[in-house]
């Protein structure tokens, strides 16, 4: 909500960019560093077993992927809805979805180095000894898989380029704002659906199909409804530290703080929901096809992992954000947005590691699911992490932290929740 005032809106200048030395600055170098030594320390102590890398890899790389795509979606929406209230938190959200490139790049690896260690489908043989198989194999083949993934790298980085360059290419100008804001508008309609459409089959062809027998129509929407709940955490925490650093203090409010909150714990409801019912139809049908995969998951180690995905998706989150002052408090929003990118990362394991362990159960004598937790995921986990932070934090140095030629960017600062 705008109010009328007699003097201009001026956005103050040390609380918008970040100078040359700051610490922020040099996040980029050291996120580089992290990067390699997390990779490189992964393959390392993987000690040859490439299946455990590859698992590892893909768990950490489908986690900041969400966040990238997270942004996408959020910056498509508040175009798309022409909202007011986000566009001082926007640009966060801009620097998040522009990492897309390099996740995109990082996403090379498993499509030509990793594919056969990961994707049963791949293998030639066992495909045209398994019926099921047989019969999807004009979809799960290398050719249309790398087609496939292509075609969503470029939507991907064409989307999050455009956007970008609109936003950021119109800092400072109120004309060329006025431009980019109606052009963005425009575009946001057939961007959602080609966002919605690509993010969907990247679901099924780089998680889904680890399990080739099994199937959902609604997996998609469950990665999307992560990926929603990690941009808004992410936003959360990253706004938080900007105004510890001494940045967006005026600029981003306790407004702002509630409708973060308000999205997620509207979101966290919404993954829910999806979820249980993804869960109720395959526990209602009883197919064994369909049921198998849960079954994987509530098996030996894996069952305590689903109990605490059960309770730290939905009912810690639900009832801690139930309150107003939460999600309006610094601190309680912080803890609310940390533990929602901690369970982001359970949630991608969960996905991800039982296939290997039924694998290893099949080879083992006691056919039992063993749950293995080592360096190998934490270092693949800090090294995907650290290219993120060194594209993100590039760009959050590169430009100002708000898109200061948006014609609505008073709106959006002034804005009061009621």
């Amino acid at each position: 909500m705008s109010h009328a005032h007699d003097k201009p809106f001026v956005l103050p200048a040390d609380q918008i960019h970040i100078p040359a030395g700051s610490m922020w600055r040099k996040m980029p170098i050291i996120g580089l560093l992290l990067g390699a030594g997390g990779l490189g320390g992964a393959w390392a102590t993987a000690h040859g077993d490439s299946h455990a890398f590859w698992y590892a890899y893909l768990v950490a790389y489908m986690v900041f992927l969400a966040v990238g795509l997270g942004g996408l979606f959020f910056v498509i929406v508040q175009h798309l809805v022409r909202a007011g209230w986000s566009i001082a938190v926007r640009r966060i959200a801009e620097n998040a979805m522009i990492t897309l490139p390099v996740m995109c790049l990082l996403g090379l690896p498993i499509i030509f180095l990793g594919a056969h260690d990961l994707y049963h489908w791949t293998d030639v043989a066992a495909v045209e000894h398994d019926f099921m198989l047989n019969a999807k194999k004009g979809y799960l083949n290398e050719t249309s898989f790398l087609y496939r993934m292509i075609t969503y790298f470029v939507v991907w980085t064409g989307l999050s380029v455009f956007f970008y360059g609109k936003s950021t290419g119109s800092d400072g100008n109120p004309e060329a704002g006025m431009r980019a804001a109606h052009s963005m508008r425009f575009w946001a309609a057939p961007a959602v659906a080609l966002f919605a459409l690509s993010l969907t089959f990247a679901a099924f062809d780089l998680l889904m199909s680890l399990d080739p027998h099994w199937f959902s129509t609604m997996f998609g929407v469950y990665y999307f409804a992560g990926s929603a709940l990690t941009i808004f955490s992410f936003i959360s925490l990253t706004v938080v530290l900007l105004h510890k650093s001494g940045y967006l203090r005026g600029v981003v409010t306790t407004e702002h703080y509630h409708d973060l909150g308000k999205f997620l714990f509207g979101f966290t409801v919404f993954y829910t929901y999806i979820a249980f019912s993804q869960y109720f139809l395959i526990w209602y049908a009883n197919i064994p096809e369909e049921t198998m995969w849960f079954g994987y998951r509530i098996a030996d180690d894996f069952l305590p992992l689903t109990f605490l995905l059960v309770a730290g998706r939905f009912f810690i989150p639900f009832f801690f954000l139930l309150r107003r002052g939460v999600k309006r408090n610094a601190f309680t929003l912080t803890l609310a947005a940390v533990w929602i990118l901690f369970m982001q990362v359970v949630d991608m394991y969960w996905l991800v590691q039982p296939v290997l362990a039924h694998h290893h159960a099949l080879e083992s004598a006691d056919h039992v699911m063993r749950m293995h937790i080592g360096p190998v995921d934490f270092l693949a986990l800090l090294g995907i992490a650290g290219v993120f932070i060194t594209g993100f934090t590039w760009a959050l140095g590169r430009k100002a932290l708000v898109p200061t030629g948006d014609p609505r960017i008073e709106e959006s600062v002034r804005f009061e929740n009621f």
